[in-house]
């Protein structure tokens, strides 16, 4: 493969889902301020993808959904994921989008780019940033 074929394969379309998703999910961080390392584990919820990673967050930054600076992140919604209308529970045989256990109920954040999940009950709230 030569190293044009390498850098292209490098580039994200900002319309991939797992950008939307991302987008999606920084769009409802719940906090007026958050570490670099904390939203970079909520965006592995939906990607492990160093290179859709950094584009989520570049998108996100250009978009104004967040501000970065020294490594703290800066929500600019207050749009928060509501447990009442925006998480929908599910009886089945999953695994925890975020630590991997197995589940007998999976909890799911409706976004409007999509479903995220499923999450064990701990794990929904650290998602949404109801506990830290």
């Amino acid at each position: 493969m030569d190293r044009d074929e390498t850098e292209s394969e490098a580039i994200v379309d900002v319309g991939d889902d797992r950008v939307a998703l991302g987008l999606a999910l920084l769009e409802r961080l719940e906090h007026g301020s958050i570490p670099l390392p904390d939203v970079i584990d909520r965006i592995e919820t939906v990607t492990t993808d160093p290179t859709v990673t950094r584009t989520i967050l570049d998108e996100a930054e250009l978009r104004g959904i967040i501000e970065r600076e020294d490594g703290i992140i800066r929500p600019k919604s207050r749009q928060y994921v509501r447990f009442e209308q925006d998480v929908i529970t599910k009886e089945g045989e999953f695994s925890c989008q975020r630590c991997g256990s197995g589940l007998s109920t999976g909890h799911f954040i409706n976004l409007e780019a999509g479903e995220l999940g499923p999450f064990g009950s701990s794990c929904i709230r650290k998602v949404t940033g109801r506990d830290d």
